[in-house]
């Protein structure tokens, strides 16, 4: 545990703190802060931001949980338009500057940054979400198999077809989203080969709004609704709610991606098509980063989650999923086959 006083001051350190970040994205922060900077987790939002019912809200999450297990104070920032990588470096600098530890920069995009700021601050634990290439040793690589998941919402979706035909839409053509891609496929095709696979990407990079663009994921859901898809997976950040709300209209089914997106209030209203989610447990990587500084052990390195560890997985929050004893089965077995080793999963 942390060797320092929990002397609670006023109001004036979190102004002070959000001063300080205003250059550099908008700030919350909340918590108890000390003179002796008792001050821990810290994460920097990736596209979309915080209420992508997501990616970015699991992280936040993940920041709850330890802000309310520790006591300590906690700071999220949400990204700016158009911002650099040296913009996003400064932010997690000037995090880091605060006092802040860990610093977690959430989405492969921020590699170069975590990167940069690790270097100046080697005191300080750093953590990027999604990104396995940075060799520094203050850093923790939290990364998923989500092609394992998806390999599972692969069969869910070759299971409830009647039309043998479902839809997968990309939020951005990337190495990261081709993952879900791959194991969606080969999880369709183990399950029923005469099932066809229609796949589509928003956008080419994240800046042209793959990530965050609701109407997109309409549009291209909606174009694969019109060729018969009647279960469609969205792996596209915020865009997701679009391909969610499109399924919802045209009454077919829709799978949704990294939290369990059947129970997320902005998404109540289409949650009767909303199969399942394909989840990784980003809160938990981000909860497990802070609570092993805290406890004077720093996770560095690559921290993987998968089926085995219980970190990728699908939900079972709609009643109709759940209660598919035929449906629930072929998911158990495909998913002991794939943490034996027995079933191998494409990432590509």
């Amino acid at each position: 545990m942390r060797r320092i006083s929990r002397i609670t001051v006023a109001g004036a350190a979190t102004a002070s703190l959000a001063l300080a970040l205003s250059a550099c994205g908008s700030t919350s922060t909340s918590g108890s802060s000390d003179s002796k900077g008792n001050k821990g987790l810290a994460i920097a939002y990736d596209v979309g931001g915080k209420g992508d019912q997501s990616f970015n809200d699991a992280a936040y999450a993940g920041l709850e949980q330890a802000k309310k297990e520790f006591g300590y104070q906690t700071a999220d920032l949400e990204p700016t338009e158009g911002e650099t990588d040296a913009d996003k470096e400064q932010r997690l600098v000037s995090l880091a500057k605060q006092g802040y530890n860990p610093v977690i920069g959430v989405g492969y995009a921020y590699a170069a940054a975590v990167k940069g700021a690790a270097e100046k601050f080697p005191k300080t634990t750093f953590g990027i979400v999604d990104d396995a290439t940075i060799n520094t040793k203050n850093v923790a690589d939290l990364v998923f198999s989500e092609e394992q998941a998806s390999y599972l919402a692969g069969v869910a979706a070759a299971k409830s077809t009647k039309s043998n035909v479902v839809g997968f839409v990309g939020g951005v053509d990337i190495p990261l989203i081709h993952k879900f891609q791959a194991g969606f496929e080969q999880g369709v095709k183990d399950t029923n080969p005469k099932v066809k696979v229609l796949s589509q990407y928003l956008t080419q990079t994240a800046e042209e709004g793959g990530f965050s663009s609701p109407d997109k994921g309409k549009t291209a859901a909606e174009g694969q609704i019109e060729k018969k898809a009647d279960v469609v997976y969205a792996a596209a950040g915020l865009s997701g709610q679009g391909v969610i709300e499109a399924a919802a209209t045209k009454k077919v089914w829709a799978i949704g991606v990294d939290s369990d997106q059947y129970k997320q209030e902005a998404l109540a209203k289409y949650k009767d098509y909303i199969l399942t989610s394909a989840m990784k447990d980003v809160a938990k990587a981000v909860y497990n980063l802070a609570k092993s500084v805290e406890d004077g052990k720093p996770e560095t390195g690559i921290v993987r989650g998968d089926l085995k560890t219980g970190e990728v997985s699908l939900s079972d929050s709609n009643p109709k999923f759940a209660d598919d004893a035929e449906l629930q089965e072929a998911i158990k077995t495909a998913k002991e086959k794939i943490i034996s080793g027995e079933i191998k999963v494409k990432s590509s």
